[in-house]
């Protein structure tokens, strides 16, 4: 299988990859990205092609001649709801919305991938595309596996990428064994009963309760090296009580924090911490919590790690050194759970702005080098 993309092909991606940019959608909201995604895909003659999967996911499968195992490549459709800052040419034209995490160029290189099976196609097995929706949000993955037509494409191995500032430009990372951590969102409504901020003894503050768990809900973290499997950290994202008045003495407040662990296992411990301070703090207040944007551990299994690494090795794409597993989470785990799975981490560069600033943008010279990464792991495993 051809491995590389033409000069032509990497300026088509690139204008691609710009127009996705120029037009970023957020979770769940991804309908016109999906488009574009069908109409690009469309030139690739794939055998099938699966919409609104698990939302507004994409699937492209090409079929070998030969039976052969199922190799999925996953890449995500989503944007940030971050106001972009940076003056490239082609920066969102959506207020507050932007691909500040590399989405788009992900896609660009699923897009050259796809290019590559047009002119050669699988000799055994199945190639499949997938263009995944929220990821961003945790729900996407779960989504897509939950489709009943996901049973048409369920893998036999998973492998994805994600671009990495702070390793040098173009080299690979990819590690057996924790990849990226578990995390999820919590927040805790405090109620209790306004009073005149003359008289505040009269009332019952959620003051009291909320500045304590500020303060002690960070503290169930036991910090520490990402690599240690007993890493944890909680993170206060958002606080609010009350109305902006000064008459007033408040009755609620809201707390949002992030929890985040190494392992599944270490997160269950850690929701139950938080939910035992938040109901000692709480008192007499009436308190609630609900949990969003659930991520669990992802995994790399060695066998698909192996392939991975035996496609650097191919395409003389230099390995690198960085600090595994990341604490940023990504639903791609929730794949591990069905087949080997991996994720490679491919380098940004060591002086890129890192992802989610408000002023990333995905480096376009990376798009042919993932398309030959993973073109290769496709010639490797079906020929």
């Amino acid at each position: 299988m051809q491995t590389r993309l033409s000069k032509s092909d990497v300026i088509d991606l690139t204008a691609w990859r710009h127009a996705l940019h120029r037009a970023p959608e957020v979770s769940g909201e991804e309908a016109g990205t999906a488009r574009a995604v069908v109409a690009e895909l469309a030139k690739s003659r794939p055998d099938r092609l699966l919409t609104g999967l698990g939302g507004h996911g994409v699937a492209a499968i090409w079929d070998g001649p030969d039976p052969g195992p199922t190799v999925l490549i996953r890449c995500e459709l989503d944007a940030l709801p971050i106001l972009e800052t940076g003056t490239v040419a082609h920066r969102s034209q959506v207020p507050g919305k932007a691909h500040l995490c590399g989405h788009d160029g992900h896609m660009a290189i699923l897009a050259g991938v796809a290019r590559g099976l047009a002119r050669q196609r699988p000799k055994r097995g199945r190639a499949v595309l997938l263009f995944q929706p929220a990821e961003e949000d945790g729900s996407g993955a779960a989504a897509v596996i939950a489709d009943p037509r996901f049973a048409e494409i369920r893998p036999d191995l998973a492998l994805s990428l994600h671009n990495y500032p702070g390793l040098a430009l173009g080299q690979g990372v990819v590690r057996p064994g924790p990849a990226n951590c578990a995390s999820r969102g919590v927040k805790i409504r405090l109620t209790g009963r306004t009073a005149h901020a003359a008289q505040p003894e009269t009332g019952l503050s959620p003051g009291p309760a909320l500045a304590r768990l500020i303060d002690r809900l960070p503290a169930l973290g036991r910090g520490g090296p990402v690599t240690d499997p007993a890493f944890s950290l909680v993170t206060v994202t958002h606080a609010r009580m009350g109305e902006p008045a000064f008459g007033i003495a408040p009755a609620e407040a809201e707390l949002w924090a992030t929890l985040r662990s190494q392992t599944d296992a270490g997160m269950a411990a850690l929701i139950d911490a938080a939910e035992a301070e938040v109901a000692q703090a709480a008192g007499d207040l009436q308190a609630s919590l609900s949990w969003h944007d659930i991520f669990t551990a992802c995994t790399n299994a060695p066998e698909a790690v192996a392939v991975l690494r035996a496609a650097l090795a191919a395409e003389a794409i230099p390995e690198g050194e960085t600090e595994v597993p990341m604490r940023a989470s990504e639903d791609f785990g929730r794949f591990g759970a069905l087949a080997p799975a991996a994720m490679l981490l491919l380098g940004a560069g060591e002086d890129s702005p890192r992802l989610h600033n408000s002023d990333y943008d995905f480096p376009d010279s990376l798009i042919p080098v993932g398309a030959a990464l993973f073109l290769r792991c496709l010639a490797d495993q079906l020929g």
